[in-house]
């Protein structure tokens, strides 16, 4: 049986919430705040996620209203000028949450 979780402070109605800190999301999001952005290859050796889950993240700040733009995109070029294992996309976050 797992250790019993520590019992949660109640909050007062209409209080706001601390964050936490310390998370992989606020890493991520660190990371595209930089003036060079960050790429998948950069997310996903920061926090060790699969590339889906930090596509899937980057799609969900988006949905709560952050402005993910593109800032470079890497092409690594293959036989016959296929793009080629190796090329990759770097985002940046330009605005914060709206509204």
């Amino acid at each position: 049986m797992p250790p019993a979780r520590p019992a949660r402070h109640p909050r007062q109605p209409g209080a706001s919430r601390t964050p936490r800190t310390g998370t992989k999301q606020e890493t991520i999001l660190a990371l595209l705040c930089r003036a060079d952005g960050a790429s998948g290859p950069n997310m996903i050796e920061a926090t060790g996620w699969a590339p889906h889950t930090v596509r899937g993240f980057l799609a969900g700040l988006k949905k709560r209203g952050f402005e993910v733009v593109v800032h470079d995109r890497v092409r690594q070029v293959g036989p016959g000028k296929d793009g080629a294992k190796g090329s990759y996309t770097v985002y940046r976050v330009t605005a914060g949450p709206v509204g």
